[in-house]
């Protein structure tokens, strides 16, 4: 989606879940945790969490969360 230094916005993850047909709830309960819980990677480092929306928007979670990640590993 974007491919600047800068996070995603939360309403961009929010609004490219639902062009999927899906959001976080259902995301969550499709990977067996409680609805509500995704949205914790909107406020603090969650790799499990990062990688399911990730992989639900065929992207990398260091491409969504860049500043999360250290930009030194290639």
């Amino acid at each position: 989606m974007q491919t600047n230094d800068h996070d995603w916005h939360d309403a961009d993850v929010k609004c490219a879940l639902e062009k999927l047909g899906t959001n976080l709830s259902a995301l969550a309960r499709a990977n067996d945790l409680a609805p509500a819980t995704l949205r914790n990677v909107f406020r603090m480092r969650w790799p499990k969490g990062e990688r399911i929306i990730a992989d639900a928007l065929n992207e990398k979670p260091e491409s969504i969360w860049p500043s999360r990640y250290d930009k030194k590993i290639a």
